[in-house]
């Protein structure tokens, strides 16, 4: 198999009950993720890896394949990616369908494009990295970022930037939180999404939103219907 898209979704979120395949914009959650993949037309297989019934029930009416149940140990709040990613990696490996290419796309991605993912596998491949990871910009210079102090007053976290122009400040990153692309065979060796051999693929700020509160999916969902063309 030449690449193989492999959604984590597990069941019991706290603060979004149901969140991976609740109605977001009209339709499950998951959905969005799966149709991107499919458009993408990168992939011999979309596997869902969860421990959730009725999220398997709506990924295989999206068109995705959940093939196994995640073990509880790899479905608890503690459970890392990685843990979840190797254990699928294993399965496929044990089918004798190891792939040369996953892509680790998030349930909760519903601005991801196949576009988008073309140029995830086109980045890792171009610089023959271990992994290529979905990131955007932070909007304010994090190296002018405040805190608040034990009295109750603001400070900078480095007040040596205290006079420095913003534009004279690096641009910060940060983990966009919709895919990931592994080279298998180097990922195996050393099974972390992000590393010194990590590279980043762009995402417009418009198109990245965290979504773990309910705030966080009233946003996402403003902006999502912001993002729509307008009816003709």
């Amino acid at each position: 198999m030449k690449a193989v898209a492999l959604i984590p979704a597990r069941g019991g979120s706290k603060r979004i009950p149901g969140k991976n395949i609740k109605p977001f914009c009209g339709r499950p959650m998951i959905a969005y993720s799966i149709a991107a993949a499919r458009d993408s037309r990168l992939f011999e297989r979309i596997l869902v890896s969860t421990d959730d019934e009725a999220i398997e029930r709506v990924a295989r009416d999206e068109g995705a394949e959940v093939p196994f149940r995640r073990p509880a140990e790899l479905a608890n709040d503690h459970a890392g990616t990685d843990d979840v990613l190797v254990h699928a990696l294993d399965w496929l490996a044990g089918q004798g369908g190891a792939p040369r290419y996953v892509c680790c796309l998030y349930a909760t991605a519903p601005f991801v494009t196949g576009a988008d993912l073309q140029r995830g596998l086109d980045a890792l491949q171009k610089a023959g990295a271990i992994t290529a990871v979905s990131v955007t910009t932070f909007a304010y210079p994090i190296l002018r970022a405040l805190k608040v102090s034990a009295t109750g007053r603001l400070e900078m976290f480095w007040p040596e930037n205290r006079t420095r122009r913003s534009q004279d400040l690096p641009e910060a990153w940060h983990d966009a939180g919709q895919f990931y692309w592994l080279d298998v065979p180097r990922y195996r060796a050393e099974p972390r999404l992000f590393s010194s051999d990590s590279v980043p693929v762009p995402l417009p700020r418009h198109r990245v939103q965290d979504i773990d509160t309910p705030e966080d999916w009233a946003r996402a969902e403003a902006m999502f219907q912001a993002l729509l063309p307008s009816p003709s």
